[in-house]
């Protein structure tokens, strides 16, 4: 049974986001918004959970997922960070954008990409993630909730009940979400590269394409 709650979206109710937090923290997959489109969240370290999600999204080992972090520290443990990257990473956090980068051995090695080494990151500004997340203490692992054969990601609670009922535990309802995924900056070269342009602008990086 899907269970949906319904999240102030500027201040979101503490006691539904510890419930929320438990089911995750119980293996639970959760339709989440965020300060992009809506994405499937789960627990970092539970397998079943992951496999979970891949299969809901139709990904497979080799699709990057991503973790949503609560600030740079947090960051900082999965990612190695130079000095240069992370008045990059200040300047363009916490926002609509997924970062790129070295994976530590911090990070799980199935979360890696199987030949880069690499792990995708961002710091959201959604007050409900962050509450969370805060609410979880620890990142969750999450993926843009855009379903096989559709080209746009859900974005009405409403649908993705009626779609992902039993398949998934919880839907944050805080209103209808964007279209738009995060935009994605490579930051494993000299110079950080925009390699996708979704909600986050651009202006102002460098490389972007």
């Amino acid at each position: 049974m899907t269970q949906r709650f319904e999240l102030h979206p500027v201040d979101p109710q503490a006691r539904l986001l510890r419930q929320a937090a438990q089911i995750l923290r119980d293996g639970g997959v959760a339709a989440v918004p965020t300060d992009a489109c809506y994405v499937l969240a789960c627990p970092l370290g539970d397998k079943q959970a992951v496999d979970r999600l891949r299969a809901i999204r139709g990904l497979d080992e080799k699709h990057l997922l991503t973790l949503m972090c609560r600030d740079l520290s947090e960051l900082a443990v999965y990612a190695h960070v130079d000095n240069r990257q992370y008045r990059f990473l200040k300047e363009w956090t916490p926002g609509p954008y997924t970062f790129v980068l070295n994976a530590t051995k911090e990070t799980p090695r199935r979360l890696w990409h199987p030949s880069r080494k690499t792990i995708g990151l961002r710091v959201p500004a959604s007050p409900v993630v962050q509450g969370l997340l805060e609410a979880h203490g620890e990142p969750l692992l999450c993926a843009s909730l855009i379903m096989p054969g559709d080209e746009e990601p859900l974005h009405e609670a409403d649908e993705i009940v009626a779609r992902l009922a039993r398949r998934i535990d919880l839907v944050l309802d805080a209103g209808g979400q964007s279209f738009d995924p995060t935009t994605v900056v490579d930051m494993t070269g000299d110079e950080p590269v925009v390699t996708r342009v979704g909600k986050g602008s651009v202006e102002g990086m460098v490389g972007g394409r």
